[in-house]
């Protein structure tokens, strides 16, 4: 059986709503109700997400509180995947800047793409 300890449920894919706000951007993570957080940028934002499901996720743990796992998109929503043909240089340089940010590449190229475009990303 599996430990449900904070190792196990911080690699947990939860998703992420994002709101661009006035000034920047505002982020929750539904399935772990009162977690959000704010950020003036996007970039900004991951790292202050993956900090303030940290928080929640100790504090929960701590308190003892049941933690919520991630729930399933409804089978109704188009897929979110994406298949995307890049030059390598191309490629090589995002891998390397997510790694400096140390983000995963997919985040880089959400975050990337919802900044450039003004769109909200769930």
């Amino acid at each position: 059986m599996i430990e449900k300890n904070l190792d196990y449920y911080i690699h947990l894919p939860y998703a992420v709503r994002i709101y661009p706000e006035s000034g920047g951007y505002t982020a929750e993570i539904p399935d772990l109700p009162g977690c959000l957080t704010c950020a003036d940028t996007l970039s900004e934002l991951w790292e202050m997400v993956e900090d303030a499901k940290l928080t929640w996720l100790e504090g929960s743990l701590a308190a003892g509180l049941p933690i919520p796992e991630p729930s399933l998109p409804p089978l109704k929503e188009p897929s979110s995947e994406l298949i995307l043909w890049l030059p390598r240089p191309l490629h090589q340089q995002l891998i390397e800047r997510a790694s400096r940010k140390g983000i995963s590449l997919n985040q880089l190229v959400n975050a990337t793409l919802s900044e450039n475009i003004g769109l909200q990303v769930s």
